[in-house]
Order: C-alpha cells, then structure tokens, then sequence
C-alpha cells in the first residue's frame, strides 16, 4: 500500500530555492477494467435536516469521518446534516443548488436549498475495493463541474495503480465516460472555457490534460500527462514531495501548484513547460484557491520532518509574488472563499492524524482567525449562492 507523503533519506535540504528542471515523463496509464455502464441510480431522499430552505452563504463541507455533508451557518455552526455515502472527500456545487460529492461509493446528489440527497451514482469503474473510510481508500477524490454545469468530472482513486476520471452527465445522472490518469486523484479542475480537465496526480507526480470532446468525454488527442515534480521524482510513492491541490490562474489559465512552502509550479497545460518560483511558508501544503482578484490562497499543514519547516499556516499570495503567511491552529486541509472574497474557510479535517472537527475562519486583510466546531473531519469545502 502506498504510503502517503512518507519522508525518505535522500529528502533535499529544506530552505533551498533553486528551481529544478522539470523531468520528462511517459504517460503513466494503469488498465483499469471498465464495464458496460451500470443503471441509472435509483434516488434516494435523506430527512430534512430543518424545514427551511437553506439560506445564501451557507457552507457545505464533506464530513471524511461521518459519510454526510453538513450545513454550516457562518455564524451559528452546524444548522444540519445529510447522508451522502461513505467517507465524503471532496465536493462541487453547480449554479441550480446541487451539489456533487465524491464518496467511497459514488457520486452524491444533494439538493442544497431543501436539503434532500437525490441520487447516488456508482462508479463505472472496477477495483475500487471496499467502501471503506481512510485516507488511501478507493473511490472518489476531486471533483469538478464543466461551466455550463452540464458535466461533473471525479477523480477516482484505485488502490494500487493509476487513477481515472469518471465523467458525469449530470441531466441523466450517470457516468458516460472513463479516462485513465495518474495515481490518487487528489483535484481536478476545469479550465475557464470548460474545454480541458485538469488532474492532479498525487502518487504519480503529475498533471494528466483531459481534452473534452463531445458529450463532455475526452477528445479525440486524448488525455495529455504532465509530470509535476520540482524536487525530481526520488523516493517514488514514499516521498513527501508530490502535487496535492492545484488551482487555474484566471489571469492566463496557468496551473499553480504549491509545494512545501518552497516552490510553486507554475505550469502551462498547453505546452507542458513548468516553471518554479519561490514561496515563504516553509511548510507542507494541501489546499488551495484563488480568489476573483487573483490571490492565491495555500494551506499549509505543519512540518513534514521535525525540526525541518514550520507550522500550519494558510498562505496568503498576491499576484506580484509577494505573500503574507498567517498561523494556523493544527494542521487542516482545504480552503475556500466568501463570496465578499474578505474571509477564507479553512477545513480542519486533514487527511492524517492531527485533524479537528470544525472550519478556521481567516481575515485575507488582518490575518485575524476564529474557530468554529462544524462537521466530522471536513474535507471539502463550498460557499451555497
């Protein structure tokens, strides 16, 4: 079993800034056995959590140790919960209310303004394993939605070999396409104008391109890998030094990878070419978003070696490099933005030891931060229109 982020002996010394040359990689492409497509699902309403609809601004977070999303008043916590599936990881919310959440089993479905699961559709493809909770647990990991809304777009992760992306049509509520890309498909992320699908290898370092095509599949060039491994690839499943979260810069549709506190890739999907620059927070990085006036916000989750970096810490970079970084309270995964762009949400769940069941509300201006108790392990995060 791979080990997640494992330091190993040959680890470069930490504080250095020096770009490394980006290594040419082969498209790395496990087999995965995909099926005829299974039946629709059937729908399946969860309780009420309260009889209201679900007011703007809300917060919906993916609950790893509980198999629900819970509602978070900003304000108040936790206002309710409903079932989705085992062991939630990441979540997408579309312009109608739904939300789409990856689970070990499949995709949930939840209408967000009445608080219902609707759907849960099984994944198409085979050797997930076990619905089981954990953080090298087979199923869905990132997930996206196209533009229009009309496609929804996971990662799923099977233990053992190289990744896929399971495409959604998200009017029929089913898988209509399997794509192979890299090893524990930690994010995906869609470019601007919906035509490619970006995602993020962990375990295999790299950024596989998804050309969509019609009916949202992948176009006929077919899926594009980018290797991403500033620090080089050594210490293979072992290492600490891999890609988790990336972001599109809305500038000029570049692809921002933060590692370590210590460099940010910087990659051109178009061309394949990486280039690094310097980051302060000196610590291992998870989460990330951007903002709409181009901020980039990383979350650190504390020291990868003891006595070697510093500790949890949300990055705060503008657009001309310079950054702010702000302490945080325990380590925590990932982050989103309030719809004033004032305040980033920071999940506490953490996919290792070390998580707290609640969000980290950060000021972008001040740095100042609350903690509020929300949720069971959150992973992902959203902010409901």
């Amino acid at each position: 079993m791979p080990q997640h982020d494992r330091p190993h002996p040959h680890r470069r010394v930490r504080g250095t800034r020096t770009a490394l040359a980006v290594l040419a990689g082969a498209l790395l492409l496990g087999a995965c056995s995909t099926p005829a497509a299974p039946p629709a699902a059937t729908p399946a309403a969860s309780p009420l959590a309260t009889a209201e609809t679900t007011p703007g601004g809300t917060l919906l977070v993916a609950d790893f140790g509980a198999d629900t999303v819970t509602f978070v008043d900003p304000e108040r916590g936790a206002v309710g919960s409903v079932p989705v599936g085992r062991a939630p990881y990441g979540l997408a919310v579309g312009a109608d209310g739904r939300a789409w959440v990856a689970t070990a089993e499949g995709v949930a479905v939840v209408d967000t303004r009445t608080r219902t699961r609707l759907a849960l559709i099984p994944y198409r493809t085979t050797g997930t394993g076990p619905a089981t909770g954990g953080e090298y647990r087979g199923g869905g990991m990132g997930i996206a939605l196209s533009p229009d809304g009309a496609h929804a777009y996971v990662g799923v992760n099977v233990p053992g070999t190289a990744g896929v992306l399971e495409v959604i049509d998200t009017a029929k509520t089913e898988v209509t396409a399997v794509v192979p890309v890299g090893r524990r498909p930690f994010d995906v992320d869609v470019s601007r104008d919906g035509s490619e699908v970006y995602v993020t290898g962990h375990d295999s370092f790299d950024v596989t391109v998804v050309p969509v095509g019609s009916g949202g599949a992948a176009g006929p060039a077919g899926p594009r890998r980018i290797e991403v491994a500033p620090y080089g690839t050594e210490g293979g499943l072992g290492s600490w030094l891999k890609p988790h979260y990336a972001v599109v810069r809305p500038a000029d549709g570049m692809l921002l990878l933060p590692f370590e506190g210590e460099r940010l890739a910087v990659v051109d999907p178009r061309t394949g070419r990486t280039t690094v620059e310097e980051m302060t927070a000196d610590t291992h990085q998870h989460g990330a978003a951007v903002t709409a006036d181009g901020r980039l916000l990383v979350v650190g989750t504390g020291a990868v070696e003891p006595g070697k970096g510093k500790g949890p810490s949300l990055t705060v970079r503008s657009a001309d490099g310079s950054e702010r970084v702000y302490p945080l309270d325990g380590p925590h995964e990932d982050v989103t933005v309030s719809r004033d762009g004032r305040t980033a949400y920071v999940t506490g769940g953490y996919t290792r030891d070390g998580y707290w069941n609640g969000i980290t509300f950060v000021d972008l201006d001040t740095g100042s931060s609350r903690r509020l108790a929300a949720g069971s392990r959150p992973l992902g995060i959203a902010v409901l229109g």
